[in-house]
């Protein structure tokens, strides 16, 4: 098969990369990519370990394929943070023990991003809503809703 060359922009940097035709998004970012904080949980967009943002939209990196991503923007957890400045979404994750093995981590902190870029100030219901797409295995979830409440005070503030 023939790669295909897509031209990107990832993080806010432009990226250029070929990729098979039936190649995930997923597998480009972590294989070609080394952006490793993109999780491989389920493969079929249950899970939410793959989560990233594309064109604004949280999507199931998983289930896009490599080439869709020509001309778009993408964002991964890899991109939250600026130098050794933790995004306030990260700092409140480690503040309140909201991880524990680490695989759903990054999904749950892009799918809390683009929750909280579209709702500043959500209830805790609306923030169960907005992360019901992740699936955490080792919380139980309600240190990932403080620390995204947390989050949301912080940023308000900000």
């Amino acid at each position: 098969m023939a790669g295909v060359a897509v031209s990107t922009t990832i993080n806010g940097d432009s990226v250029e990369y070929l990729c098979q035709p039936d190649e995930t998004l997923l597998d480009v970012l972590r294989d070609r990519l080394g952006l490793t904080g993109v999780k491989e949980g389920c493969g079929t967009g249950d899970c939410g370990a793959c989560s990233i943002i594309l064109d604004d939209r949280l999507v199931c990196s998983c289930l896009v394929l490599g080439a869709e991503a020509e001309g778009r923007r993408v964002e991964t957890v890899e991109g939250m943070a600026h130098g050794d400045r933790l995004h306030p979404l990260q700092q409140k994750f480690l503040e309140h023990a909201a991880l524990q093995c680490g695989i759903c981590t990054p999904g749950f902190l892009i799918a809390a991003k683009d929750l909280l870029a579209k709702n500043p100030d959500p209830s805790e219901e609306e923030i169960r809503f907005g992360l019901a797409g992740n699936l955490c295995r080792c919380t139980g979830y309600d240190k990932i809703v403080r620390a995204v409440q947390d989050a949301a005070n912080v940023m308000k503030g900000a």
